[in-house]
């Protein structure tokens, strides 16, 4: 997937270029006209670039060097939008088949069906399904159009909680099983943490960062665009077991073990944690007894210099750059631990912190080439 593209709307200029290498989940984050939604339009052939090129799956969509600018119609690319636009007259599985357009191969409706869960909603008319239902349906169209490159607008913006954590499990499982690209628009970090591979930060219609979720993630440098609240380290893990008794998992990553509230998932399964700074306190010495489950000695890797009251502070687990927790505490609670670079801490995460937005399935992260 190669993408270069411009766009001058006026008081508005759009400039973003990405290259992805093989299939995976990209979301494109930003605040509200950062220019998400114009980018996924040109992809689509929705809107024409001023200048660029355009290439999905090897064919060449746009080049305005060359001439070249296939219509919408004829790019074979999903759209799924923040409303299902699902045909009112049709039924599910109408609206399914719709979306074939003669290019279904045998078996590809069933499996299709069978991923969304879609099997007793096939005789229902849209008026008669939930929210949920009605994007599943709505991706499920998009899918069986044999697209070479799904986007989503925003797909969740409607719905509420229980209905988004049931999407984007989905979601995550379509991430998994199909050898697919997916281009994600969020402004809300934590679907993109949960679902993406890689990470591009739109700012003012121009990339300022690309690339690993959990790299961007981490980047203090970033937290006025990433948002400060919610902010906090993305860890890779595997499930590695589990107590019955006391209802709990074990999450094994490079930096340790964490426990967290039992998961309904086999043993080996990869997993997605997401620790908010404002979950992590910091510590000189190991506690002794304490409430806290998840301890992990580390040491300190940068301070942030952001005025106010609190400070982030970035904890390299047992040094490790590749095992990276962040910490919100008080400046007065910086100074009386006297933290400097180097400083050797230990992390004290609560197991409750870790809820199910924090946790969610893991997969292959794609590779970016920069841009």
């Amino acid at each position: 997937m190669e993408i270069d593209v411009r766009r001058d709307f006026g008081g508005f200029t759009l400039d973003a270029r990405i290259e992805r290498d093989g299939p995976g989940l990209t979301a494109l984050f930003g605040r509200s006209g950062s220019g998400k939604t114009t980018l996924i339009n040109l992809i689509a052939g929705l809107e024409r670039p001023d200048e660029g090129r355009i290439v999905i799956g090897g064919r060449t969509l746009f080049d305005s060097s060359a001439g070249i600018d296939v219509p919408p119609e004829r790019r074979r690319l999903g759209y799924v939008f923040q409303d299902a636009r699902l045909f009112p007259h049709y039924s599910v599985r109408g609206n399914l088949r719709y979306g074939m357009a003669g290019r279904g191969e045998p078996g590809e409706f069933e499996r299709i069906v069978e991923l969304l869960g879609l099997e007793a909603l096939l005789d229902r008319r849209p008026h008669r399904l939930s929210g949920g239902e009605s994007h599943r349906v709505a991706i499920g169209r998009a899918l069986l159009a044999k697209p070479r490159l799904l986007l989503m607008d925003e797909p969740l913006a409607s719905l509420d909680g229980a209905r988004k954590d049931e999407i984007m499990t989905f979601i995550e499982q379509l991430r998994d099983t199909l050898d697919i690209n997916i281009i994600y628009v969020s402004h809300n970090m934590d679907e993109v943490i949960r679902l993406a591979d890689d990470l591009v930060v739109l700012d003012e219609g121009r990339v300022a960062a690309v690339g690993d979720v959990v790299e961007v993630t981490s980047r203090l440098d970033l937290r006025p665009l990433t948002g400060r609240y919610e902010a906090g380290a993305v860890l890779s893990a595997k499930l590695e077991g589990h107590d019955d008794e006391y209802d709990l998992s074990y999450l094994g990553f490079p930096g340790g073990r964490l426990t967290v509230s039992r998961l309904d998932l086999e043993i080996g399964a990869p997993i997605r944690v997401r620790v908010r700074a404002r979950d992590v306190s910091l510590a000189l010495e190991p506690p002794r007894r304490s409430s806290v489950l998840n301890v992990f000695e580390g040491v300190v890797a940068e301070m942030g210099d952001e005025p106010g009251p609190q400070i982030d502070v970035l904890i390299h687990i047992g040094g490790d750059a590749d095992c990276p927790l962040w910490a919100r505490i008080t400046r007065k609670s910086a100074k009386n631990l006297g933290l400097v670079r180097g400083s050797p801490v230990y992390a004290l995460v609560k197991t409750v912190a870790l809820d199910r937005y924090s946790l969610g399935r893991g997969a292959a992260a794609g590779r970016f080439r920069p841009g």
